[in-house]
């Protein structure tokens, strides 16, 4: 004998609530309960039909299995075969397995049936200065936010959207084929499990609107090129009420002047006269943050003598280190001499000899016993 639609037992629709499930079992199992009926086998019958369709509705698993397969869920249960738990399980392995191709796609992230909206990225330009103090940034990002006309429902005022008959507000929909259950997003409402017959007229039923909405963006100190700012619940918001996305700042720093940047610490090229390198001295140099600071020169500098100017660089992200700042000086060569500086500088080349100039004076040394090697082999 073919069992009757469990529903139709408790004498309700398929979009019945929790409550009504409830109140309808314990209103029908009371008439009929064997106490009251001593004797009565179409009483029992009765009872025993109740408590089955009870058990199977008041559990929302088992009633979503129900739901889409009816009777056929259950067959084979407690004899090896395949009831609503082992359908779930497998349409779980299929979603992590096919995701989009099966309609499954996990990173629609449903809350409640709503549609999670949609992550936004805004690429932000900063400088140096910037990156080395943090700032509090303005930006204006055009997104979708909840339509206020129908508060995200997506229905007209006075309107409400009601359960998708195809799924039955399960967003999906199930089939079996051969061995197994496969699941896939419902086409009656695209997976939201709910259909709006009368939408909302600003939105038409989406449940938001397009609009330019101003942010400030905190800056932390220290950020580096490609640093990455989550603004959480700030993307798109979410269709007919589901939780907005949310808003990630993609930082990229523009090339500074003359400052280099490795880490946390900071390089600098600074020239120095001729005079300078040769005699010491003393030179001001630009920090990061706005100063100068004094950098001496010993007598005899060469280009590329490197000086470490400590905690002077950029702050590291979330952390009370500091970086360094490293000055490479590079020994200027004089130009467009006027005639008594030449004049001077040929009494010098005069007057210099193998200390002043130890290493051309090195280099040439052996350079001329290389030769003289060459000749005496010939």
């Amino acid at each position: 004998m073919a069992k009757r639609d469990y529903y139709e037992v408790l004498g309700l629709s398929r979009g019945a609530s929790e409550q009504d499930i409830k109140s309808a079992f314990r209103r029908l199992a009371k008439d009929c309960h064997p106490d009251r009926n001593s004797g009565d086998k179409s009483a029992e019958h009765r009872f025993k039909e109740l408590n089955e369709a009870y058990e199977v509705l008041k559990d929302p698993q088992k009633r979503s299995a129900y739901d889409h397969m009816g009777h056929a869920a259950f067959d084979g249960h407690g004899r090896g075969g395949f009831g609503p738990d082992f359908a779930s399980s497998m349409s779980d392995i299929f979603d992590d397995l096919f995701g989009e191709f099966m309609g499954g796609r996990r990173s629609r992230q449903r809350s409640g049936g709503r549609e999670r909206g949609a992550d936004l990225r805004y690429n932000m330009d900063i400088d140096l200065a910037e990156a080395f103090a943090g700032k509090t940034a303005q930006i204006r990002v055009p997104t979708s936010v909840t339509c206020t006309t129908c508060e995200g429902s997506g229905a007209k005022a006075g309107a409400r959207p009601s359960l998708c008959p195809t799924c039955s507000g399960y967003g999906k929909v199930r089939a079996s084929q051969g061995f197994f259950t496969i699941e896939r997003t419902c086409p009656g409402c695209q997976g939201r499990g709910e259909i709006i017959s009368d939408p909302c007229g600003t939105c038409s039923g989406s449940g938001r609107v397009m609009q330019e909405r101003a942010l400030s963006v905190p800056i932390p100190a220290g950020v580096e090129d490609g640093t990455k700012i989550r603004l959480a619940g700030e993307g798109e918001a979410g269709v007919r009420g589901g939780p907005p996305g949310d808003l990630y700042i993609f930082l990229s720093i523009r090339p500074h002047d003359f400052f280099q940047r490795d880490g946390a610490d900071i390089f600098c090229r600074v020239p120095i006269s001729m005079t300078t390198a040769a005699l010491g001295g003393q030179v001001d140099v630009p920090t990061i943050n706005g100063e100068m600071t004094r950098v001496r020169v010993p007598e005899g500098t060469e280009t590329g003598k490197q000086f470490r100017l400590k905690g002077k660089g950029m702050p590291v992200l979330r952390s009370k280190t500091v970086g360094d700042m490293y000055i490479q000086v590079e020994v200027e060569t004089p130009k467009n001499l006027t005639r008594k500086q030449r004049d001077l500088l040929e009494a010098f080349e005069r007057e210099s000899n193998k200390e002043t100039s130890p290493h051309s004076a090195g280099f040439f040394a052996k350079v001329k016993g290389f030769f003289d090697d060459v000749s005496r082999g010939q």
